[in-house]
């Protein structure tokens, strides 16, 4: 059978042929719809970012310096009452949990995993609510001293927004889920004027494909998210700094890779530290709802020692980025900055991990440009921040082009991808799972972040058929005789199993008629104990068959083997659907990973010395194939 599946792949006339139908993509005019429904959910999620930020600079002006205005400012800008910085990030615990306890439980965390998993577990769904509580729990935590971002937050929030809408609309679930992301994608833009990398964390991290279907929609909602928030907030970079002048040397490319490396460590670490701490808040004996207040506790103690430490930190981060930030403050955000941010996190309040990614991200590179030859100023701190983020988050791309959406330094390209892409292996080869997916695993569900071509989607049912079914005739009496029961359905050889221990017994048997041409299929159990009465092939057999075409690819038939509950399905011609070429078994079309898996697994020398034996074979076919 593999020899004959060969042969019609050296055929090109048959390629061209069956390939027609196909297309690059599965794509049709509904995309049109998703995508006009996302520019006004792009729309929607600027608005809630630039309401987010607003309420945030509220709450933090109220408490720390009591007055009534919505500007964003650092809780640790001014000098504060010992009291105040231990009590404020209590009492912001306190009420989130709250608000946690008796409006929704989806409030807690930071956002992105709540997101992924309303995405893959909940068909898209958010809760109304949720789009409420969640930005107003996140202000009240961070506003109150917590060393969170808004991002995470307004991610949840936008996506909540775009599945509201999607939810009041006759839409399919993977439409929901392009709105949804759409508008958390479109709130991140909002956030830090980053619409590339808002759109790259959507295909990295919420997507979880890579299809126009939901690409164009994110793409649109982000677009439109990125013009209104040029009219409320802005359209410069949040850290602009001066870019290279020079162009990086070798030596600072190699550098990077140490920078990335030590990335990929620390983002172990902050990873390790999360959890470590949610296990430890699991452990007490009390409520969970108390946790937040214990979690602002740690906030507050670490405020007494770096108070520039609490709150978003946007003016921290724009000091480290451009060179201005003195030792002692790198270190005393290197130290308070992640002990606090990891130990509250875990406690499960309300707030977002990005822009403490980037802090804790730059601080270490800001240590390393002490130690590193001198590139430009703030040149690795913005090496450190791509290497954690993309060690953290596991999206390398998106800590890449976040960096330069946040900086505008389009020279220093390179050097981020080497960081960022070294981090992102170090982090993926010592932990399992991200700060993202770790607490979706402990709710016991898993996902895979790895995109790949379904090997079902590039093979086609003439590869894998049996091309010389038995066959029955529509007057055929019953019971069949032994022989004809006997037939068996050949399938590939595995790597450890040959072909003919593994043939099961023909199950579907395609009927003829006088002229040889399909008139229906017999179930092979209606032949061994047919119904009372029937006395031919013709009275049990299924006269209006699911059929398939030889140019069909194996995905496409399980998908039909799935909604037609058949288990095989004789091959007929596409033009011609009485001309038997053969038969199908769901056992043949998972015959098509095989060779995935050998592709994976089965090592082989390309290229090299061949023996003797083998340059004679290939020179005996070549010589043959001329003589043709």
């Amino acid at each position: 059978m593999e020899h004959e599946a060969g042969a019609r792949r050296d055929l090109p006339t048959v390629v061209r042929g069956r390939a027609t139908h196909l297309g690059d993509f599965t794509l049709n005019r509904r995309v049109l719809v998703t995508a006009a429904l996302a520019l006004p959910i792009g729309a929607i999620g600027a608005v809630a970012a630039w309401v987010l930020q607003m309420l945030i600079g509220l709450i933090t002006n109220v408490v720390f310096y009591q007055r009534v205005e919505t500007t964003l400012v650092a809780p640790g800008a001014a000098a504060h009452p010992a009291i105040l910085i231990l009590a404020a990030p209590v009492v912001g615990g306190l009420v989130v949990g709250l608000m946690a306890r008796y409006g929704s439980e989806k409030i807690r965390g930071h956002g992105m995993p709540e997101a992924i998993e309303a995405i893959v577990m909940r068909r898209s769904r958010v809760e109304p609510r949720v789009a409420v509580l969640k930005p107003v729990s996140a202000a009240v935590s961070i506003g109150t001293g917590g060393p969170f971002g808004a991002e995470g937050p307004i991610i949840m929030t936008g996506g909540a927004l775009g599945s509201i809408l999607a939810q009041h609309l006759h839409l399919t679930a993977d439409e929901r889920k392009a709105l949804m992301v759409g508008g958390a994608a479109a709130g991140m833009a909002a956030t830090f004027n980053a619409p590339m990398a808002s759109v790259l964390l959507a295909v990295e991290l919420l997507l979880f494909e890579w299809r126009p279907r939901s690409f164009v929609p994110v793409v649109a909602a982000v677009a439109v998210a990125t013009v209104v928030r040029a009219a409320l907030l802005g359209g410069g970079p949040i850290f602009p700094v001066d870019a290279l002048t020079t162009a990086p040397t070798p030596l600072t490319d190699l550098l990077c890779v140490g920078a990335g490396v030590i990335g990929g460590l620390l983002a172990v670490a902050l990873t390790a530290l999360v959890y470590l701490s949610e296990d430890g808040f699991m452990r007490l004996p009390i409520h969970w709802m108390w946790w937040p207040a214990i979690g602002g506790l740690v906030i507050g103690i670490g405020g007494l020692i770096e108070p520039r430490a609490l709150g978003v930190g946007y003016d921290v981060i724009d000091e480290l980025l451009t060179g201005r930030a003195t030792l002692s403050l790198i270190v005393g955000i290197l130290v308070v900055k992640a002990l606090i941010w990891g130990l509250s996190l875990g406690s499960g309040t309300s707030g977002g991990v990005l822009a403490p990614i980037f802090m804790i991200g730059g601080a270490i590179g800001a240590l390393e440009g002490h130690l590193f030859p001198a590139v430009g100023p703030g040149f690795w701190s913005i090496v450190g921040l791509a290497a954690v983020v993309g060690g953290v988050m596991r999206c390398p791309l998106t800590g890449v082009v976040f960096a330069l959406e946040l900086t505008r330094d389009w020279p220093a390209l390179l050097p981020l991808l080497i960081a960022s892409v070294s981090a992102y292996a170090v982090s993926a080869l010592i932990l399992r799972r991200s700060v993202l997916t770790e607490r979706i695993a402990r709710r016991g569900f898993h996902l895979s972040r790895e995109y790949d071509v379904d090997p079902l989607a590039v093979l086609f049912i003439d590869e894998v058929m049996h091309a010389s079914p038995a066959t029955l005739r529509r007057e055929d009496s019953l019971p069949l005789a032994t022989p004809a029961l006997a037939a068996v359905v050949p399938r590939r050889a595995s790597c450890d199993q040959p072909a003919a221990a593994r043939a099961p017994l023909q199950r579907l048997f395609p009927v003829l008629d006088g002229g040889g041409r399909l008139v229906g299929v017999a179930p092979r159990q209606s032949l061994v104990t047919p119904v009372p009465g029937a006395h031919t092939t013709g009275d049990v057999m299924i006269g209006t068959p699911v059929v398939v075409h030889a140019d069909d690819t194996l995905r496409e038939v399980a998908s039909l083997f799935a909604q037609t509950a058949v288990s095989a399905a004789p091959v007929v011609a596409r033009d011609d659907p009485g001309r038997l070429l053969g038969l199908v078994t769901v056992e043949q079309l998972l015959d098509g990973r095989l060779r995935d898996f050998a592709e994976e697994h089965h090592r082989e020398r390309s290229l090299g010395l061949r023996s003797r034996r083998t340059r004679e074979v290939v020179a005996g076919g070549a010589g043959r194939d001329a003589s043709r």
